[in-house]
């Protein structure tokens, strides 16, 4: 039992020339896929899900930085093309597809931030 454990655990063969045993074969095999799946793919698909949330949840007055790094206030949306109008400056306004909108920042109802002298 001891040996059968030992060559488990270390994915070594039987000793004695003996054939190996499938079981054996399949286990690393299966424990790559449950630490890639577990590690790598159900991050990224909650990741992604909280992305179209996110971008799902776009209203006018948010303010987006896009993936090229530019920061604006979204003044239109069309759900129909899937754009987004951004107005980066007071008279400037430059329409993004949904997708290249990396965050958005959220403002809180509250205190405004002021300067320290």
């Amino acid at each position: 039992m001891y040996n059968f454990i030992f060559s488990l655990l270390l994915f070594a063969p039987p000793a004695g020339g003996e054939s190996p045993n499938l079981f054996v074969q399949l286990v690393p095999l299966l424990l790559i896929f449950v630490v890639f799946y577990f590690f790598l793919i159900r991050p990224q698909q909650k990741k992604q899900k909280e992305r179209e949330k996110v971008l799902e949840s776009l209203r006018r007055g948010d303010k987006v930085v896009t993936i090229g790094g530019m920061h604006g206030t979204v003044a239109g949306i069309d759900s129909e093309k899937k754009t987004v109008l951004v107005q980066v400056a007071d008279n400037l306004k430059i329409k993004f597809d949904r997708s290249a909108i990396a965050t958005t920042e959220k403002q809180e109802a509250g205190e405004k931030l002021t300067s320290k002298d």
